[in-house]
């Protein structure tokens, strides 16, 4: 079974399939889609891999029961 491989929509260079997850019914499921564009030339690119970093949640400044 063969998949197409993601492309940038502006450059057409081909990126990075990556996963993420949704919640359906109470269970996490995985969704596959395109990355980011690496490329450093495109518009729509990130330009370094840096950036595919998740960015950390803020955290609360008291107790959670004030």
């Amino acid at each position: 079974m063969a998949r197409e491989e993601a492309v940038c929509p502006v450059c057409g260079q081909p990126v990075a399939t990556v996963v993420r997850r949704h919640k359906t019914l109470g269970a996490w499921v995985p969704v596959w889609g395109p990355g980011p564009c690496r490329n450093p030339d495109c518009a729509a690119g990130t330009g370094s891999a840096e950036t595919a970093a998740p960015a950390a949640r803020p955290q609360p400044d008291g107790p959670a029961g004030k």
